[in-house]
């Protein structure tokens, strides 16, 4: 467990010499986040909520969403697809810890990192330039810490897994790309999923995806409480679960398939 730490912290260490380009993608979020803001607010136009979204919500919406991009890499994370097609997989594989934590650990570092420099930032400029809703209570923000712990989780195994890819085929990054665009529609990402046809949301809940992000807005916004709470998180740690689990079965078939330099 140590070790874990250990790599974590200095995963930690290494991003956060990057704060140039974190200021950078902040300044893009920030201002993209408004563009996109302003198409949601166009579609409000002079009702006062759309599916119990208000002004403020929508703003909130779109501060937490941006805020998710770095924080659980929505647009690609490609490093362990990178270490297959380099050779490095195979020095990943002899470490003293798990082939699943060393990359958790590394990932949790970066996360980290995308979270204070740019997660935390963006949220708190929203809050200075626009209304906003936010919680108001310890417990509700107790709720919102778990649902974006989970968020990462099962945005990681769901990554983990996609980036085995690699082990099948010498260029996996059109399955990556593909795989993070129907993440990007059924997570919540594009606009909320109480904006999508009935259909499209059913569709979407028999998907990891919206565990990613739409239950971090919905619990956010308190739209989320009591025995709705309670099963959103449960829903969000079955997810978790359920990737790792199969993320483990594909490992150990890849790693059968694994030759470097003949060997």
């Amino acid at each position: 467990m140590r070790l874990f730490w250990e790599i974590l912290k200095r995963s930690f260490q290494r991003h956060l010499t990057y704060r140039a380009a974190a200021i950078a993608g902040l300044v893009t979020n920030f201002f993209f986040g408004i563009l996109r803001v302003s198409v949601l607010l166009a579609i409000l136009g002079s009702q006062t909520s759309i599916e119990g979204y208000g002004r403020a919500d929508l703003f909130t919406y779109m501060a937490l969403t941006q805020m998710m991009i770095a924080y659980l890499s929505l647009f690609g994370w490609y490093d362990l697809m990178n270490a297959v097609y380099t050779g490095e997989v195979a020095n990943d594989l002899l470490k003293p810890i798990g082939f699943f934590s060393f990359w958790l650990a590394q990932d949790g570092g970066r996360a980290a990192v995308a979270f204070v420099l740019r997660g935390v930032t963006i949220m708190a400029l929203y809050s200075l330039f626009f209304e906003m809703a936010h919680p108001g209570d310890v417990g509700h923000w107790a709720a919102v810490c778990l649902a974006l712990v989970l968020a990462w989780l099962v945005s990681f195994t769901f990554r983990f897994l996609l980036n085995l890819a690699a082990f099948w085929t010498p260029n996996a990054r059109g399955i990556g790309r593909f795989g993070y665009t129907i993440a990007g529609f059924f997570s919540g990402f594009l606009m909320p999923l109480a904006f999508f046809p009935a259909w499209v949301q059913t569709l979407a809940a028999l998907t990891p995806f919206p565990a990613m992000l739409n239950v971090v807005v919905e619990v956010y916004l308190g739209h989320l409480t009591g025995q709705a709470l309670a099963q959103a998180l449960l829903w969000q740690t079955a997810w978790a679960v359920g990737l790792y689990v199969t993320g483990q079965m594909v490992l150990r078939s890849a790693v059968k398939r694994l030759v470097i330099l003949g060997g």
